[in-house]
């Protein structure tokens, strides 16, 4: 329960951080993007205000523990491999979100704003993500543990 409870909590922090930020703005991410024409650095300082929030923390707390607090151990892939469908991924999601100015955490975080092109966008994005499942040889899930 408290596992769940911390979770409900970042969740609603990160989310509240995105949607004050501007994270959640396609405008604000494309003129980010955009370092050939109109640049606009300020995402850049809402990352570089998030690093120094959470380096100390995780240099001095999470980095010497051998298993998360609410957690039986941490979850790292297996995999060290670069291969063509990181690779192939990698591209199609630079594309999407080059196209659409926002990338899925974003989105999800803009699912409360009633806009219906992001409703549409994250309908899509699911919608990709089912049916790469469907197609791939290598149906492996995704499944995250939650414990407590």
């Amino acid at each position: 329960m408290l596992f769940k409870l911390v979770a409900l909590m970042s969740g609603f922090l990160f989310g509240l951080g995105m949607m004050v930020s501007g994270m959640v703005n396609p405008a604000k991410v494309i003129g980010f993007l955009d370092v050939f024409g109109e640049w606009d650095p300020s995402l850049a300082l809402v990352m570089g205000g998030a690093l120094l929030v959470f380096l100390p923390g995780y240099f001095l707390l999470v980095r010497k523990q051998p298993k998360p607090a609410l957690a039986d151990s941490f979850s790292v892939n297996p995999s060290q491999q670069i291969d063509k469908k990181l690779v192939a991924g990698s591209l199609i999601f630079g594309i999407g979100w080059g196209l659409a100015g926002i990338c899925p955490g974003p989105a999800v975080t803009a699912i409360g704003s009633g806009s219906s092109l992001i409703a549409l966008f994250v309908a899509s994005m699911v919608c990709g993500m089912y049916l790469v499942n469907v197609f791939t040889e290598n149906k492996a899930k995704f499944s995250y543990q939650i414990q407590g």
